[in-house]
């Protein structure tokens, strides 16, 4: 798939999801260390006093996971979730522990659409990547930050990583996708998460397309697991 065929594909994602919301969320719930890993994340935000005061978004909150990480790191917190998936949105919604969290439909590529002021912290889990305009992207979720927030973006980068390609691309093909055939009868849009992983920046290049669109801070840290070195906390701050 060339490069304008994966742009065009991202705009389809939310509607792939839709189909596939129920069996995708069960089945990353059952990948080892999916949960404690946006939980680490979450903290790595290190929003002062529990979140009291604060206004935090989860921004392509998908099923919710991303949402109940926020919010049990930061429970005296406001949390409004967005996501493009309808049916993703149905299911966290229904999540025990989230009653309190506010979800939107909405871009993420053109959040201030559905979104009104600011935030004191965002995490984005998984979904930067899915965005057709990565940089664009970029400069619209920078102005929905309070001057110096942090944000984390929990995502996938394996590229100009040799071993991380191939574990990702055996775990892909010899686990996710028959198991995405298994449980939701439909394997296009996991086979669109395989190439999209490949696709992304490496973890240099992410970070300095964050440095470019004027984020603070950036640094990288890793998981834990069979994921290290294939997911990580790309962490940076708002301009102050």
């Amino acid at each position: 798939m060339t490069s304008a065929a994966l742009r065009v594909r991202k705009r389809e994602v939310p509607t792939d999801f839709d189909i596939v919301a129920w069996s995708y969320d069960r089945l990353v719930q059952r990948n080892p260390g999916y949960l404690e890993h946006l939980r680490l994340s979450a903290d790595r935000l290190a929003i002062p006093a529990r979140g009291a005061g604060a206004r935090l978004l989860d921004l392509c909150c998908g099923t919710g996971l991303s949402t109940a990480a926020l919010a049990a790191a930061y429970p005296e917190a406001e949390i409004v979730g967005l996501d493009a998936s309808a049916a993703m949105l149905a299911l966290a919604a229904e999540k025990p522990g989230l009653c309190a969290a506010t979800f939107i439909h909405g871009d993420a590529g053109d959040p201030a659409a559905a979104l009104t002021g600011r935030f004191d912290g965002i995490i984005m889990a998984y979904g930067i990547r899915n965005l057709p305009d990565t940089d664009d992207a970029l400069e619209r979720i920078k102005i929905l930050l309070a001057p110096g927030a942090p944000i984390c973006f929990h995502e996938y980068s394996v590229k100009d990583n040799p071993r991380a390609t191939a574990t990702w691309t055996a775990v892909a093909w010899g686990i996710i996708i028959p198991n995405g055939l298994i449980t939701a009868r439909h394997t296009r849009i996991f086979r669109y998460l395989w190439r999209s992983v490949l696709d992304f920046d490496s973890t240099s290049a992410f970070e300095a397309r964050l440095r470019r669109t004027g984020f603070t801070d950036v640094h990288t840290l890793p998981v834990t697991g069979w994921q290290r070195g294939i997911v990580h906390s790309f962490l940076a701050r708002s301009p102050r």
